[in-house]
């Protein structure tokens, strides 16, 4: 796959079949839609170019500046390459791109960038200033440019508005199974391995603590979960899974018992001593083992931890 960040600099597309969309999570409702793309460039011998923006657009001109999101850039870009998907155009969303009249947005974006064969959008698609372009005027443009426009089936939105909300509730709410289910795959994220005050060390359960650069990344409740991870080299082009994966159970919280005043996110990496501090952590969400407990002090502490990690290696085992 091919990821083009500079319009300026965009190839000659061959017969392009074109979707846009933010496809945060790129879950099942998504992955319908990828479908339906490779199916139409497949007929025509044509390539599959998905235009996403970034920022998230509601960043820019909505009131949810705060939104929080299920997959960076990066990790959207991993999830895409292993789709088979052409082209990923990653669009600058900016107020003046904003400030596109729809029209404009066909002529001046859409056709002169892209030069599409078919574009695939939804009936409840918006664009341009005020969101005021729509279906209709994108289909009647078409005729004049010289382009199909095709129609996403409803239930296919109506299963990705869903989805989404499923997902992110789910994961606020500790139910890794329903959001998983509904993603297609292990709900993942990423951290740099910094230090803490490790206190894990002392009582034989020493923890990698994760600083999540992104702010807008969602991370799921605060609990013990049964994780795998994997080491990220900070060079490496994003790729959805590779490399060792390791077992590992992971606190998310403010740790009553020590001192609960900041919210950490600590991996206990099973069988493993390796110095990795400064290295990026990625950790694949498997299953909620429990929720947070003040426990009387290190050695009740102690003994707990031994349990969630025979409860993790059962769970991680398929046991």
């Amino acid at each position: 796959m091919q990821v083009h960040r500079d319009l300026d600099l965009l190839p000659k597309f061959k017969n392009a079949v074109v979707t846009i969309g933010t496809f945060d999570g790129v879950h099942l409702g998504h992955q319908q839609i990828i479908a339906q793309l490779k199916t139409e460039a497949a007929a025509i011998k044509g390539e599959t170019v998905i235009i996403t923006f970034h920022p998230h657009p509601r960043m820019i001109v909505g009131t949810h500046h705060n939104i929080h999101i299920l997959t960076t850039l990066n990790e959207k870009i991993a999830l895409l390459e292993a789709h088979g998907i052409d082209h990923l155009v990653v669009v600058p969303f900016t107020e003046a791109f904003a400030a596109q009249t729809p029209k404009e947005y066909i002529r001046d974006f859409l056709v002169a960038k892209f030069q599409p064969h078919t574009v695939i959008i939804g009936y409840d698609h918006r664009f341009g200033k005020g969101r005021k372009g729509d279906y209709h005027l994108l289909e009647n443009n078409g005729k004049v440019f010289g382009f199909e426009v095709k129609e996403i089936p409803e239930h296919v939105l109506n299963n990705v508005t869903i989805s989404s909300t499923r997902i992110r509730t789910a994961l606020l709410h500790n139910d890794i199974t329903t959001a998983d289910s509904y993603l297609g795959y292990d709900y993942f994220f990423e951290g740099t391995v910094i230090k803490g005050n490790q206190l894990g060390r002392t009582i034989g359960y020493p923890t990698a603590n994760l600083m999540i650069e992104n702010e807008e990344k969602l991370v799921p409740g605060n609990g013990v979960y049964a994780v795998e991870v994997t080491l990220i080299p900070n060079d490496a082009a994003p790729v959805y899974r590779s490399g060792t994966i390791y077992q590992a159970m992971m606190n998310i919280g403010n740790r009553p018992t020590v001192d609960g005043k900041k919210r950490t996110i600590e991996v206990n990496i099973f069988d493993f001593d390796k110095d990795i501090y400064g290295q990026m952590l990625r950790v694949y969400v498997k299953k909620y083992l429990r929720g947070e407990v003040k426990f009387n002090g290190l050695d009740a502490l102690k003994e707990q931890l031994a349990k969630d990690k025979i409860h993790a290696l059962g769970e991680l085992s398929g046991k």
